[in-house]
């Protein structure tokens, strides 16, 4: 992760690609995008942004170059982008900053610091599962509000179907009919199969048989044969899972070097009962494998 600042910190003034910023911390872009999110509290699209606005405040304190070259330099298109971006992250035009210098808001070059803190006391285990397959709703999520955006997606699906689930409610049409058969619900689904990089895929979803077909405004995903590590949650909903997802970033994984990640992809299980439920029961699964020339 610190390779990857250290790679935006000498291309600043450059394009930065994900991409590159994810084979820089060697994982996957998905990975890396929430792992910086969890770790710094930014994304690495507003960590570039506010560094390359705090050196455009230092070069227009200096004086010695016009506005339009600044902006330039540092990637806006035209002086007026620039001048607002400017003024929404240092509180005042670049004109009005020469006048206060004062108000500069600094923003200095982050230097990550993991404290492992209960990686190995995480409730958790390495499993070998079979091939399976989950359909579910679908819906692009942005990775800087995640943790936000889910759980209105959840809310608005369980307004509409949670009766199905409950067993309160007779299906009424095929869609209906697949929730309850296949208990749309359960699963939670994370997928980085989309060409804009700032969002990700979310599926709610339930086991579906490989035969079945395709269903409209339903989607599905086969997950091979592999490992994964399941980690066990309990508490009530939203809290409870996002602590873990949290705690599975900045404890297990840094801790944990014998694993890597082996597909652009997590899940979330969730068991029956009230989520408000100071014993609910979830689970988070991250697919893995181990390392090469680890042993068994």
């Amino acid at each position: 992760m610190q390779q990857a600042i250290a790679y935006m910190e000498a291309h600043l003034r450059e394009e930065i690609r994900v991409e590159d910023l994810a084979d820089a911390a060697r994982m996957s872009p998905y990975y890396f995008q929430r792992a910086f999110q969890v770790i710094t509290g930014y994304s690495w699209m507003e960590y570039v942004r506010d560094r390359r606005l705090y050196l455009a405040a230092l070069t227009v304190l200096s004086g010695q170059s016009r506005i339009i070259d600044v902006a330039y330099r540092y990637g806006y298109s035209t002086p007026d982008s620039f001048t607002k971006a400017f003024s929404r992250f240092h509180g005042l035009s670049p004109v009005q900053l020469r006048e206060h210098p004062d108000k500069l808001r600094v923003f200095l070059p982050l230097k990550i610091s993991i404290t492992i803190q209960g990686g190995d006391d995480m409730d958790y285990v390495v499993e070998k599962m079979a091939a399976f397959r989950l359909i579910g709703f679908s819906e692009n999520v942005a990775m800087a509000s995640a943790y936000q955006d889910i759980p209105v997606f959840w809310d608005a699906f369980c307004k509409k179907y949670g009766s199905l689930l409950s067993l309160a409610a007779k299906p009424q049409n095929e869609t209906e009919r697949l929730i309850a058969a296949h208990t749309i619900g359960e699963y939670g689904v994370c997928l980085d199969d989309l060409p804009d990089k700032g969002q990700f895929r979310y599926l709610i979803a339930g086991r579906c048989p490989e035969e079945a077909a395709e269903v409209k405004g339903l989607h599905s995903i086969a997950f091979p044969a592999m490992e994964w590590a399941k980690f066990r949650a309990a508490g009530p909903l939203p809290a409870a899972i996002q602590t873990l997802n949290t705690r599975i970033f900045r404890e297990w994984m840094p801790n944990h070097p014998a694993y890597e990640i082996s597909m652009a992809a997590s899940i979330e299980w969730y068991g029956r009962g009230n989520v408000r439920d100071e014993a609910y029961s979830s689970e988070i699964w991250i697919p893995v494998r181990r390392r090469e020339g680890e042993m068994r």
